[in-house]
């Protein structure tokens, strides 16, 4: 049986032996990287594909009539037309909450930087500041305590409950706030009473139709001052306009993005110019919440037992 993995980079770094699980179950074939567009000739003849970003089309699926199985190397499943999928007869399969832990503990990270400034003080002592104070201790901005703040969570499963656990331990207040769209809104507030309260709000949830662009210029506007944005879900939840415009009329304490629109950004992205004058309020790291080295080993682990259900005959993770 043929297996490809087109585009194992981001999970391995170089290091292929992570897939040797897979490896044992067929014939692997395994690239780095790949195009968009190359998924139908890399995949010719083989029965499992796995993809983390490369797109699968109903007319991908047409041209791959031996494939059997799609393994997405993610949560999230939008790369795949899941409908195509189902009508080709095709097996999809995705890896839950492999990331939790290390994408939590990048979403408290980027908090603490907000009300922290750890490396902002390291630099300054670095460059000579603590040295040249006549005091015995100097600020580069006002430090704020994150015992008692409101953190909204938009999306409330694995991932956000890591959140929440960690955030409670710091003292917060964790309001659980409904996703548009969501069929779930048991105990979840409705997200225009959560927005007001917010100290801190992180998204959380899938993107979908009902999603995509949720955080546009009337969800900015319901915030209070100095309110600090985290999106480590995908880029598209933001409507990027609506995000300059609000850092721009000076809105938002804080805005700690692990996610963008496009990725990677185009070099004169506004949200990564140093030299924008929101440019000391926004945080922009390069989509590497999930990628702790135990996530990507489990994420490995799970998409080879993924498979290895699949070929036994059982359902195990499938999202088809």
């Amino acid at each position: 049986m043929r297996i490809v993995i087109l585009d194992s980079f981001a999970a391995d770094q170089g290091d292929e032996t992570m897939w040797s699980g897979l490896g044992a179950l067929g014939d692997l074939t395994v690239h780095g990287r790949s195009a968009n567009g190359d998924a139908v000739a890399r995949c010719a003849g083989a029965v499992a594909a796995l993809t983390n970003k490369v797109p699968f089309s109903a007319a991908t699926f047409a041209a791959l009539p031996d494939l059997r199985y799609v393994g997405v190397l993610a949560t999230g499943t939008n790369v795949v037309d899941l409908a195509a999928a189902r009508a080709a007869g095709v097996a999809v399969t995705n890896v839950p909450s492999y990331a939790a832990a290390s994408v939590a503990q990048h979403v408290l990270a980027l908090v603490l930087h907000f009300s922290q400034d750890v490396a902002g003080h390291s630099a300054a002592v670095k460059a000579g500041a603590w040295a040249a104070s006549p005091d015995f201790a100097f600020f580069t901005k006002e430090i704020a305590e994150l015992d008692g703040k409101t953190l909204v969570l938009v999306g409330s499963g694995a991932i956000g409950g890591a959140v929440a656990r960690i955030a409670e331990a710091f003292g917060m207040r964790v309001v659980r706030a409904a996703v548009p769209g969501s069929p779930t809104h048991t105990g979840r507030t409705p997200l225009a009473d959560a927005l007001p309260d917010a100290d801190v709000v992180s998204l959380h949830c899938p993107l979908t139709d009902a999603t995509r662009g949720m955080v546009d210029a009337r969800f900015l506007a319901a915030l209070k001052p100095g309110a600090i944005l985290i999106n480590t879900a995908r880029g598209p939840l933001i409507d990027e306009d609506a995000l300059l415009a609000a850092l721009a009329a000076g809105k938002l304490g804080g805005v700690g993005l692990d996610v963008l629109s496009v990725e990677p950004p185009p070099a004169d992205h506004p949200l990564t110019d140093a030299r924008a004058p929101w440019a000391s309020r926004v945080v922009v790291t390069p989509h590497i919440g999930w990628g702790a080295i135990e996530a990507r080993r489990r994420l490995a682990a799970e998409a080879t037992e993924n498979l290895r259900a699949f070929l036994a005959g059982a359902r195990r993770n499938r999202v088809d």
